[in-house]
């Protein structure tokens, strides 16, 4: 089901490895820039720019047990691509071991999540780092369009969420986020509590032991991350989303790199994006390791 892995220092055999990481090359349902289809490729080849050594966790990413599976080759539809990366993400996490999603757009994070769901049972909260809500039943005629995923993750999986980085959406997604009660901080709340504070109350409020944990790169600001599907000013700094996957990570049970479109730059939008896929890694293997 999956093909082409070259990710770097991804050097374990899948039946010994913690991490899985793969790609899933799919944008059908983008609706401003499309091209995220391109970014498991991209980021794969940004991650050749690092050291295999993280000295904030002391831990080097070639002594942990990484396998890069390769691409999940996606359907024209979305509604099958969602279905086979349902089929493709179970047995990773029935094993135990931490599904690391390349997309590819956002609509690919639901089929994840519910996968994780499955064998995290009711303690399971989900974070998402994203500019916009997607909070909508359906967009353009789609009811899993990319626009939809937070919607359909608060309504077919878990209501145990949090959106961190919202400042975009339609008058609807506002309405519907505060009759439901959706909790969400804005850059402007990160802004003015410190994403420290942020980050203890976003604990405090899902109150579980396990999370997955999405990153829609929009979430940061453009000046930090210009090559995406749907970009929006004012957004989060590279820094701030860095610890919040230093924070998050070690109670991660799953985790995705969404929306990154590689030909809108010169490769730095991916380079940061690896980047952080790969503090993600050194974070929950530290804390695995006590």
């Amino acid at each position: 089901m999956f093909n082409q892995p070259n990710m770097m220092d991804a050097l374990s055999d899948y039946r010994a490895a913690e991490y899985v990481i793969f790609g899933v090359p799919f944008d059908g349902t983008s609706s401003f820039r499309a091209g995220s289809r391109f970014a498991p490729h991209a980021m794969r080849k940004a991650s050749a720019n690092f050291e295999s050594y993280n000295a904030f966790f002391d831990i080097d990413l070639v002594e942990v047990r990484i396998h890069d599976a390769g691409d999940l080759e996606p359907y024209a539809s979305v509604d099958a691509t969602l279905r086979d990366l349902f089929y493709a993400v179970e047995p990773i996490a029935k094993k135990g071991k931490i599904p690391i999603m390349l997309g590819g757009e956002h609509s690919l994070t639901l089929p994840c999540v519910k996968a994780c769901a499955k064998y995290a049972g009711d303690d399971l909260g989900v974070v998402v780092l994203d500019a916009h809500f997607d909070l909508r039943d359906e967009y353009s005629g789609l009811k899993y369009n990319h626009a939809c995923v937070s919607r359909h993750i608060i309504d077919e999986v878990t209501d145990n969420y949090v959106s961190i980085g919202i400042r975009s959406g339609s008058g609807e997604e506002w309405d519907f986020a505060k009759e439901n009660n959706v909790r969400y901080y804005t850059p402007d709340d990160v802004a003015t509590k410190g994403i420290k504070n942020v980050l203890d109350e976003v604990v405090e409020y899902l109150d579980c032991s396990k999370i997955y944990l999405s990153l829609d790169m929009d979430a940061l600001d453009p000046m930090f991350a210009p090559a995406l599907g749907t970009p929006e000013p004012f957004g989060l700094d590279a820094v701030d989303v860095r610890d919040v996957i230093r924070t998050l990570a070690p109670m991660s049970v799953g985790f995705d790199v969404v929306e990154i479109a590689p030909e809108y730059d010169g490769g730095q939008t991916a380079m940061l994006g690896t980047k952080l896929m790969r503090e993600f890694i050194a974070a929950h293997a530290r804390a695995a390791l006590g």
